[in-house]
């Protein structure tokens, strides 16, 4: 007789399926003492999960974490620029080291392979090498990102349960994006 093997079992962090939706939500949701909430439950997870925490949880926590920060009007706007700008390199260059191959490959170009915007990748590149942009222009990116992190990873493990996407969004995402490429003339 066959014997019926057990499916694998994978260990992780949290809980059960609603404590990620809780934290999925709570990260997502604008009330900043729930994101806090929901900040304070994702670094639970890190100091159990540690090295194996997913990328796209980390990045997602440290720009909520960003966004808590300037909420809060504690922080000087220098230090808001330097948050956000750790936060978005950060999450510019783990997204896009895993495409890297052995030859090395333009970050614009990988950008583009996973659907993160050129102009995004720019940013990053005058955080980095550059002069320091304006919060504005940082709070901006801090946006896209999120909702590419919602829409690439976090609606995908929901099964787009929450939420769904309809065509009008879509054509704004494209708008904002087209609006947002950056010339020279948008650093000053």
């Amino acid at each position: 007789a066959r014997k019926r093997l057990k499916p694998l079992q994978t260990v992780v962090a949290w809980r059960g399926r609603a404590e990620w939706d809780q934290v999925m939500v709570g990260l997502y949701c604008g009330d900043s003492r729930l994101q806090q909430d929901a900040l304070d439950r994702v670094s639970a997870w890190k100091s159990r999960y540690g090295p194996k925490m997913p990328l796209a949880v980390d990045c997602t926590a440290e720009l909520i974490r960003c966004k808590v920060l300037d909420s809060s009007g504690k922080l000087k706007s220098h230090e808001l620029i330097l948050s956000y700008g750790m936060a978005l390199v950060r999450f510019v260059n783990l997204i896009t080291e895993r495409k890297q191959k052995v030859v090395s490959i333009p970050l614009r170009q990988l950008a583009r392979e996973v659907s993160i915007p050129v102009w995004v990748v720019d940013l990053r590149h005058e955080l980095t090498h550059g002069k320091l942009p304006r919060l504005a222009l940082c709070r901006k990116g801090c946006d896209v990102v999120l909702d590419w992190l919602r829409k690439m990873y976090w609606n995908r493990q929901l099964g787009n349960n929450l939420c769904e996407e309809d065509e009008d969004e879509e054509e704004e995402q494209e708008e904002v994006e087209a609006n947002a490429e950056l010339d020279s003339d948008a650093w000053e």
